[in-house]
């Protein structure tokens, strides 16, 4: 990747993390947009599964240093959703909408799951809620976002020099 794409992947990423502090609040859904997994995302489709896992880890760190008891759940789901996106990006990260679509939802539904099975704070009917109403709803806003986000910013990172 030249380097004027990687300073707009992480310019991109970091206005990304910018949004899920400032504007999730704001909006206070129980199904609200995770950012961060779009931010994750984003870079892990343009980089190897090694940077898109330290990419994922240190979001992931970010994201736990708000939630000191469950500290590490959210690097762990971040660094693994990284990896694996990474990884997968050839088969996923077509100029396909539907399966772009398909990847971001699975990617937070994958974040969701580890993390809230990683942080034990959840147990029966609430787990059950979480995992099976909540995360699929936030999973479908998330994809719509990430979109959004991806046909903005593919058109400038795949221009091709003269």
């Amino acid at each position: 990747m030249s380097s004027s794409r990687t300073l707009v992947t992480a310019l991109v990423a970091l206005a990304l993390v910018g949004l899920h502090y400032t504007l999730r609040p704001i909006l206070d859904w129980r199904a609200g947009v995770d950012f961060l997994i779009i931010a994750v995302l984003v870079v892990a489709a343009r980089v190897r599964p090694g940077v898109a896992a330290l990419t994922g880890f240190l979001v992931g760190l970010l994201a736990d240093a708000l939630t000191p008891e469950a500290f590490g759940a959210g690097a762990l789901a971040m660094t693994l959703v990284g990896y694996t996106a990474s990884q997968l990006k050839a088969t996923f990260f077509a100029d396909n909408v539907a399966l772009n679509a398909v990847f971001v939802f699975a990617g937070k539904v994958a974040f969701d799951w580890i993390l809230v099975l990683a942080e034990r704070r959840l147990g029966g009917g609430a787990l059950a809620a979480q995992l099976l109403l909540w995360t699929p709803l936030a999973a479908l806003l998330t994809a719509l976002v990430g979109l959004a986000v991806m046909g903005i910013v593919r058109p400038v990172l795949e221009r091709r020099r003269p």
